[in-house]
């Protein structure tokens, strides 16, 4: 008996993180429901015939309608953002729900979940972060907000007003580690990055460029050292966030050879920008200031490195979009700010996959199914939300991004669709770029047009049973635990 669709994709290239095929998909009611030669009705069929059909890609880690400690505030709301994100082939994005010192964690989500309300366009799902981790929160709040379906955690080793100390965050992996959570880490250290950055203002250098030197790629590898040595003392799992830096990328490669569960993020402006672009004419390179900072070129060819090893489980787009002349944005302090007092962050939600994509895949350094793990199938693992999302698959959501791999887009501020006022990859030309996103079976996005409404997008509560799709731990010394069970 044949069957009745919503939609079918015929015709096109599927690919997941370990197969390439064709065939034909069938959705209904938001999932994928038939795969292979399909003969059903549908109400409507897309021929993707010399395309690629792909999961939909998940950001897992963007800063959407976030205020920051200093005072500033990113520009897009959960509207602007996931129109953004799914022009660019996302589908799901996880965002920041950030408690600031005095908060309830409850509360803060709570705020955040008003702040998406009937704005979103697609998926979304929120992490916690956490500066202030009282008996409060961690003895009632976040216990409940895990079992809610808040699986997933970030702390910061850095930040004057962010950061915890390192009992704080062995109490928050303690935590993770009972109830099964993931925790991520903003691995630098503050001490150095503090002592280098009066030292460097003392001396008279204030330009945006001098970011760079006062956020050490030492600072960096130290506090990844010690995220993962805290993670070991607890042996639970964690993910190092951002990371930008060879020294850094190594201290997680020797901890993974050891059988450690680290887990690492990296972002396309370690791939792409370097320090030279923080050089701009006057105030122009704080277009470019992001925590860590781009590093030299040179070092852009060892993350790519980590990526097609596996050093990287995922790439994200650390969206955090600062406008340039803005005084909530870059110019909360003005135009003579010195480098420490330029908000740090960049945009990057709707660029994430096209630029990964054509240097990658295209560019010979990845397979596509490698590219398929690194922008949806491990965000999906990692972050409880597989096999629902990340996959193309019978019963999963019907998510999926269809690519022309061979059209070439020169990207600029003006074809782009966040609330920023500009891009760090103005002028780069890709090759490989979305030309269709569904999202639960609805066409959200196509041709360059919008075909979705405000608050169609869900709210995505997360599986803290995640670590059945992630590898089992492998302690890499005889835990402290088991030293006392055999005392």
């Amino acid at each position: 008996m044949a069957m009745h669709f919503d939609l079918t994709i015929t015709g096109g290239t599927v690919a997941t993180a370990s197969d390439t095929f064709r065939c034909d998909i069938g959705i209904r009611g938001g999932r994928i429901v038939a795969m292979g030669e399909l003969t059903g009705a549908a109400e409507r069929t897309i021929d993707a015939t010399g395309l690629l059909v792909l999961p939909g890609g998940i950001d897992s880690h963007c800063h959407i309608d976030q205020d920051t400690s200093s005072g500033a505030r990113t520009a897009d709301d959960f509207y602007s953002g996931t129109v953004s994100a799914a022009f660019g082939g996302t589908t799901t994005i996880i965002s920041f729900a950030c408690q600031h010192r005095g908060q309830s964690a409850r509360a803060v989500v709570a705020d955040y979940h008003a702040r998406a309300k009937d704005k979103a366009v697609a998926d979304y799902s929120f992490h916690i972060i956490i500066t202030d981790p009282t008996k409060q929160v961690l003895g009632q709040e976040l216990p409940a907000l895990i079992r809610a379906g808040y699986t997933s955690f970030k702390i910061y080793l850095t930040y004057d007003r962010l950061k915890i100390d390192d009992r704080q965050a062995l109490e928050v992996l303690d935590l993770a580690r009972r109830d099964n959570a993931m925790v991520m880490v903003h691995a630098e250290n503050h001490e150095v990055i503090k002592w280098l950055t009066e030292n460097i203002l003392r001396e008279g250098y204030t330009a945006p460029k001098f970011h760079a030197i006062a956020h050490d790629r030492l600072a960096e590898r130290e506090a990844t050292h010690r995220a993962i040595t805290l993670a070991e003392v607890v042996d639970t799992r964690v993910l190092i966030v951002h990371v930008s830096s060879r020294e850094a990328m190594e201290e997680i490669a020797h901890a993974q050879r050891r059988g450690c569960s680290v887990f690492a993020e990296t972002c396309p402006q370690y791939l792409f920008l370097s320090d030279e672009n923080l050089e701009g004419d006057g105030f122009a390179g704080a277009k470019f200031v992001c925590t860590p900072p781009p590093r030299g070129r040179e070092n852009q060819e060892h993350i790519w490195r980590g990526i097609a090893t596996g050093v990287f489980q995922v790439v994200s787009s650390d969206h955090a979009p600062f406008r340039f002349d803005d005084a909530q944005g870059k110019l909360l302090n003005g135009t003579n700010a010195p480098f420490s007092k330029i908000p740090p962050g960049i945009p990057g939600l709707e660029t994430r996959l096209p630029l990964l994509f054509s240097a990658g895949v295209n560019g010979g350094r990845i397979s596509l199914n490698r590219f398929v793990e690194l922008s949806a199938t491990n965000h999906a693992k990692i972050y409880g939300l597989h096999p629902r999302k990340g996959t193309i698959a019978i019963g999963s959501d019907a998510d999926f991004a269809i690519w022309d791999p061979l059209k070439k887009v020169t990207i600029s501020r003006e074809i782009l669709h966040d609330n920023m006022d500009y891009t760090p990859y103005e002028g780069i030309v890709v090759t490989g770029w979305p030309v269709i996103t569904i999202s639960r079976g609805a066409v959200i996005c196509e041709n360059g047009r919008l075909a979705a409404r405000p608050g169609r997008g869900e709210f995505l509560t997360r599986n803290p049973e995640a670590a059945s799709a992630l590898p089992s731990r492998v302690p890499a010394r005889e835990h402290w635990r088991t030293k006392l069970s055999h005392s």
